[in-house]
């Protein structure tokens, strides 16, 4: 299951809610996260903050795209059932 992520560094506190973008269901989900963008840790902190709001292991969750971007696109493999519903609320905030 592939997830487009907008990352938001900087941010006062981690969370994991909302939507980027006009395109309903295509539309990014958002990932706010305290650390910087700086040497990958915002991007890491991301991918952590994303499997811990959708109940995987973080060594299920991949970055295929977006290294240097804010706009990103991650990867659950094998994602357990529920996971898309989950994935619905967080993206209605």
């Amino acid at each position: 299951m592939r997830i487009a992520i907008r990352v938001k560094p900087g941010a006062s506190r981690t969370r994991v809610g909302g939507t980027y973008g006009t395109d309903g269901a295509q539309a990014a989900l958002v990932v706010a996260v305290s650390e910087r963008a700086v040497d990958g840790k915002a991007t890491e902190a991301a991918l952590k903050a994303l499997a811990e709001a959708l109940g995987v292991p973080r060594r299920d969750v991949r970055l295929v795209s977006g290294v240097t971007s804010r706009d990103k696109v991650a990867e659950i493999s094998d994602p357990p059932a529920g996971t898309g519903e989950r994935l619905n609320t967080l993206r209605a905030g």
